[in-house]
């Protein structure tokens, strides 16, 4: 597995009915167990490793819009910096 954090939010968006965790144990919002698949939780982690890769390399979000604003050539700039990001991280696809 990745980090805890990874961990807990690929277990919630797998398992809805999740509601907290300690350690590998998995509880609903009535403190019962919640049994799951460590292979699904894991493959949801998996399809979206890229998402922190590009927030960490992306422009700031001030300096995307200000491009925008300006037009021209520093939105062709902004555009392609995002573009060479989006190309170094793909989305996974399986």
């Amino acid at each position: 597995m990745t980090n805890y954090i990874e961990f807990i939010q690929a277990l919630k968006a797998t398992y809805p009915q999740v509601i907290s965790a300690i350690g590998d144990n998995a509880f609903d919002v009535d403190g019962n167990p919640v049994a799951y698949d460590e292979a699904v939780v894991q493959a949801y982690i998996d399809a979206h490793s890229y998402i922190p890769k590009r927030v960490a390399e992306y422009p700031p979000i001030g300096d995307q819009l200000d491009a925008l604003w300006k037009g021209g050539d520093a939105a062709a700039e902004m555009l392609a910096t995002v573009q060479a990001v989006k190309a170094k991280y793909p989305k996974v696809t399986s």
